[in-house]
């Protein structure tokens, strides 16, 4: 499940051959990413899932978002997919109104086409994408629809005419009513498709050159900042497209593990009144243990990245669930007395980063217990590969890191049917 920047794929669905990506698709390979497009006009299906998916782009179209073309409940089910597990999303036009329904929103005839250079007015002011935009940007109109947002919506742009012209959803999905994407291919490929349109705005082409060269620096700025922010999260997003569709029934999926974990953690040895935490505690099968053990006036905290998980958790009566990243957790040092991970150290980004993070939230003498219910040879096996040198869990690979991060092994044991490492807390 990790996620290599250099090789993540960012997914184009293109409504039109004419309405690409351009400069959204040069911000996004500039960073290194790989642009998958799924060319809907020429039949291709839609993907159903969002695995290996680093950011999704939905391009614009002749089609309104209110009527009920072919690929519509597919697109909106992806978007809908997307805003769960917190993919990047960046919508443009059609993208962006399909994006405004998905997040719970409405799309309607606004009052009358809107076509060719005009000024809109920004107040993103501290916003990750349209932070840096100016107050005034003159861009490239071609619409006739308007949007009437979810509450929790934020605009970003707006003018008399359309209120609504950029917006963003949550922290990660932005809909964009305007092209900004546009170079002089674009504009000649839009004019070639629609002259009618493009007849209502007789300087379009005229004026053209000068208005890219004037909307350039802002329109590159922009999309290389949503590609960075793409590359940053590609391993957060990794995680939470593989878990977000499966968390209602991962207990379910893997019920027969819950005794060997409950075993798992009585191996940690805390006592009553003591504080625990789960990092990666997916659906929280470990919490009622680690409670048991510290008992009603200890402390447990459930950690994990996939609010999806949280979610299911919070369902199955798990309570002190907390949304973080495993290597910046939200605690001040030493608070904690014991952690339990299983089978995550495996996929975060950068395994000793995470065990610093683990020493430091730790008080001396702290336990750490890494495990896994299956042994490192019959998961390689399962997967049909041979063991990895390389491997975090391997104990030459794992003490060196442990004693390097504060912490010294005390037991390992790798198993043909679990995996176990316990380590202790140096003195500071």
């Amino acid at each position: 499940m990790q996620h290599d920047p250099v090789t993540a794929e960012a997914l184009v669905l293109e409504h039109t051959p004419h309405e690409g990506p351009y400069a959204i698709g040069t911000a996004l390979e500039a960073a290194g990413l790989r642009l998958r497009t799924c060319r809907i006009w020429a039949g291709d299906p839609v993907p159903q899932t969002l695995d290996g998916t680093a950011a999704l782009v939905v391009m614009g179209g002749p089609a309104a978002a209110y009527e009920d073309f072919p690929s519509r409940d597919a697109e909106l089910a992806l978007l809908r997919a997307a805003l769960e597990a917190e993919v990047p999303v960046l919508g443009v036009c059609l993208g962006a109104q399909l994006l405004a329904v998905a997040a719970g929103g409405t799309v309607r005839p606004g009052p009358g086409a809107q076509v060719g250079w005009g000024q809109v007015h920004t107040s993103g002011t501290s916003d990750p994408l349209l932070g840096g935009a100016p107050a005034q940007l003159r861009v490239l109109h071609w619409h006739h629809d308007t949007m009437d947002l979810a509450p929790d919506a934020v605009v970003l742009a707006s003018c008399d005419r359309y209120p609504v012209q950029a917006f963003r959803i949550g922290g990660a999905a932005w809909g964009l009513q305007f092209h900004l994407e546009v170079d002089k291919a674009a504009v000649e490929a839009f004019v070639t498709a629609f002259p009618d349109e493009a007849a209502q705005a007789p300087d379009l082409v005229v004026s053209a050159a000068a208005e890219l060269a004037a909307l350039a620096p802002g329109r590159d700025a922009v999309f290389a900042r949503f590609a960075e922010l793409v590359v940053d999260r590609s391993a957060l997003t990794a995680t939470r497209t593989f878990f977000t569709p499966r968390a209602a029934d991962w207990e379910e999926r893997f019920a027969a593990d819950n005794p060997v974990y409950a075993a798992a953690v009585a191996r940690i040895g805390l006592r009553p009144g003591q504080r625990a935490m789960d990092v990666g505690c997916g659906s929280g099968r470990a919490l009622p243990a680690l409670r048991a053990q510290v008992g009603a006036e200890g402390v447990v905290l459930g950690a994990d990245l996939t609010p999806a998980m949280l979610t299911d958790a919070a369902r199955r009566g798990r309570t002190g669930l907390l949304l973080a990243d495993a290597c910046r957790l939200p605690l001040p040092a030493g608070v904690l007395d014991g952690i339990f991970s299983a089978g995550l150290i495996n996929h975060v980004p950068d395994p000793p980063t995470a065990l610093r993070e683990w020493a430091r939230v730790t008080a001396s003498d702290g336990v750490l217990l890494l495990f896994h219910p299956s042994g490192r040879a019959e998961r390689a096996a399962r997967h049909g590969r041979p063991l990895d040198p390389a491997d975090p869990l391997a104990e030459e690979n794992l003490r060196p890191a442990l004693e390097t991060a504060g912490w010294g092994l005390d037991c390992y044991e790798d198993a043909p049917h679990h995996f176990l490492a316990r380590a202790i807390r140096g003195h500071e």
